[in-house]
């Protein structure tokens, strides 16, 4: 609460300088969705925005952006997480005020969205950053960076919950947790000590080639 209306502030001198357009082009910042049906989904999250929650900033579409799959990027500040229906993949930033003695519950209704692929939090106070760590369940917790750009073999990634399936690319486990592992063991004694059992291959020597057993 201290601090919200000067981020809120910072926030939208930073989205309104965000260029929209080509990808191509090196001075865009933010490039089309990836299909219509994202771009209506995403639309009509905006409107339900505009009804629910108060609206920060949205700019105006440039002109050169009327063709093709473009959606402006908006912040719009909400009560609560559980507004929001799910993911919403697109340029939207969903701003909430909270006491700082209500950091404990902010973590649980993060927790209850069902979503954990990363976390972000940006704070000088080491206390703090051991305090959300202990509550929140994500795969990847980020203090005072952003939360893109991890780097393979050193910061494993991959997320909990709905955000994930459980192997984490990039860390040292990540092949091992697609395979599936399967132990034979055999008593050669009790069997007359025939070596053919100890075979990893499934087709019996005698049937290779319609060779006749030895």
């Amino acid at each position: 609460d201290d601090i919200a209306d000067q981020v809120i502030e910072m926030l939208k001198g930073a989205v309104a300088e965000l260029r929209l357009g080509d990808p191509m082009r090196n001075a865009t910042d933010i490039g089309p969705v990836i299909d219509q049906r994202a771009l209506d989904d995403l639309e009509a999250h905006k409107m339900r925005m505009r009804r629910e929650a108060i609206e920060i900033i949205d700019p105006r579409l440039p002109d050169d952006c009327r063709s093709g799959t473009y959606v402006t990027p908006a912040v719009y500040e909400i009560k609560k997480i559980s507004q929001l229906p799910g993911e919403v993949f697109g340029p939207v930033l969903h701003v909430i005020r909270y006491s700082r003695a209500d950091l404990d519950d902010v973590c649980q209704e993060i927790n209850s969205s069902g979503y954990g692929l990363t976390l972000g939090l940006h704070s000088r106070i080491a206390a703090t950053a051991e305090f959300v760590a202990e509550r929140v369940r994500v795969g990847n917790f980020y203090v005072n960076r952003d939360q893109i750009g991890a780097v393979v073999g050193s910061q494993p990634f991959g997320g909990e919950g709905l955000s994930g399936t459980g192997p984490k690319a990039g860390g040292p486990f990540y092949l091992q947790r697609f395979a599936t592992e399967r132990v034979r063991t055999v008593n050669i004694a009790a069997t007359g000590g025939n070596p053919e059992l100890l075979s990893l291959d499934p087709e019996p020597a005698h049937d290779r080639k319609n060779e006749p057993p030895q």
